[in-house]
């Protein structure tokens, strides 16, 4: 199938693709292209203009900052035109925030992670994604431009529902922010796919923080994100479970309070009785893997990946 007729514009500048918006509350923003061109082919899409972002200059940075080097909030900015394949080989965005790297090896293929980009992933507000998680669960944020300036949009407050974000029509995701790994703290990621590549049926990210207290292996702070489970990308608590003690119970218990909290059903790929065991054995190894990471990092000096 083709796509349905649309105009097509490629600005120069960011106000000239700001202006193209104005007055088009039909018209999409092309960047990658790699979940937008697919939707468009199928005619789930049909936006009457696109307005193509790959000639405006200064989109396509990726930022780290040092916790304590420039008084900024430390970690990563990637910017809208920024290729998942830039953000994955750029060694200092994945040892300040190394659920970059643990996440993006799960996007797509090669060919996809080569054009798509990791801001277009999060606007794009699917919840089999793996990069929309990532930002809500390590509570980054979204920079969007718009006709009435600049607005920053926290993760939590952007996924409205399936394919749905609060992003407005006239406005422009210019950046994602993605925070620093904390001391003390380690994460983790894992997905099952039928085959390596394909979209996950269920897929977990692991956030474990110990109490700052030198040897300690008391967890502070736990939870897990979620994709392909819910209709929007979930996060979930689960430090109660995990406060008293990482053992297989209490592993276990946090698969069940995830499951509970999630309550996943059928579709085309997977029952739900399949999919809850999903998330009760994902859930328990990568919560496991993100507290030895943060037990490792806690037992060296600096602290890295």
């Amino acid at each position: 199938m083709k796509p349905a007729p649309f105009a097509y514009r490629r600005p120069g500048s960011l106000p000239e693709a700001l202006a193209a918006l104005a007055g088009e509350p039909n018209a999409k923003v092309l960047a990658g292209g790699q979940s937008l061109v697919p939707l468009l082919s199928m005619r789930l899409a049909a936006p009457t203009l696109l307005v193509d972002i790959n000639a405006v200059p200064g989109l396509d940075t990726i930022e780290v900052v040092e916790g304590g080097s420039t008084g900024r909030d430390p970690g990563v900015t990637v910017g809208a035109l920024a290729r998942h394949t830039d953000v994955l080989a750029h060694e200092d965005a994945r040892r300040v925030q190394p659920l970059l790297g643990m996440a993006l090896s799960h996007v797509a293929h090669a060919t996809i992670r080569n054009r798509g980009t990791t801001v277009g992933s999060i606007v794009h507000a699917d919840a089999a994604a793996e990069m929309p998680v990532v930002l809500k669960l390590l509570g980054g944020h979204v920079e969007a431009e718009g006709p009435a300036g600049r607005r920053r949009i926290a993760a939590h407050d952007l996924y409205l529902g399936p394919l749905e974000s609060s992003l407005h029509h006239d406005e422009i995701a210019v950046s994602a922010f993605f925070p620093a790994l904390a001391p003390r703290a380690g994460v983790a990621f894992d997905e099952i796919a039928r085959r390596h590549g394909d979209y996950a049926l269920c897929g977990v990210a692991a956030l474990v923080r110990l109490v700052d207290e030198p040897g300690s292996g008391t967890v502070a702070e736990a939870r897990a994100g979620y994709l392909s489970v819910a209709e929007v990308p979930s996060v979930v608590d689960l430090t109660a479970e995990l406060a008293g003690g990482v053992t297989d119970a209490a592993l276990a218990a946090a698969g069940e309070r995830a499951l509970a909290a999630l309550d996943p059903a059928d579709d085309i790929h997977a029952t739900a009785a399949y999919r809850a065991q999903l998330v009760r054995v994902l859930t328990s190894r990568v919560l496991r893997s993100a507290f030895d990471h943060a037990v490792a990092r806690s037992s060296t000096p600096d602290e890295d990946e």
